[in-house]
């Protein structure tokens, strides 16, 4: 079983937290969509490009599978939660939903390459968060503000984690 499993939108901060996460409790860090792209040979933006988000959704799910017995912090995709399968192995996880208001996510975006959320991401995230937010509430033991700093967030994600185990 992984230490932790983060969800949420693009921009909760997921792979940032992930690491400071693995460093915190000395153990391994796997981002999905790190692990993703090495498969597929192209980032996940290409891959979602060139191959459509099923391609992505698939070999998302053989990360997931491929980390169940590993002593990690996984930080995966924020569409992780759209198929079945993963929901139902997140659910076996200590799974966390990192989330906070759409414009702390936008601005925590940058000017990454992000085929999912098209032209307007402040647009897009609210239909993201419409969408998704009943798959995040379904795996997630937790749910955690991600706002503020690493170290905040961090805290908190140790703190609901040691509350739920308890």
């Amino acid at each position: 079983m992984a230490r932790a499993v983060l969800v949420g939108l693009p921009g909760a901060g997921k792979s940032t937290v992930a690491r400071a996460l693995g460093h915190f409790w000395d153990c391994g860090v796997v981002d999905t969509d790190d692990e993703v792209a090495q498969r597929a040979g192209v980032d996940v933006a290409e891959l979602l490009r060139t191959h459509g988000e099923i391609a992505l959704r698939t070999l998302e799910l053989d990360v997931l599978n491929s980390l169940k017995d590993r002593d990690v912090v996984v930080a995966t995709g924020g569409g992780v939660v759209t198929t079945t399968e993963a929901r139902a192995l997140l659910r076996e996880e200590v799974t966390v939903w990192l989330d906070c208001d759409d414009a702390t996510l936008v601005s925590r975006l940058g000017e990454g390459d992000r085929p999912l959320l098209g032209d307007d991401w402040t647009t897009s995230l609210a239909r993201l968060r419409v969408e998704r937010s009943t798959w995040y509430e379904e795996v997630a033991r937790e749910r955690v503000d991600a706002s503020g700093s690493v170290v905040d967030v961090v805290a908190r994600v140790v703190a609901s984690i040691g509350a739920h185990e308890s």
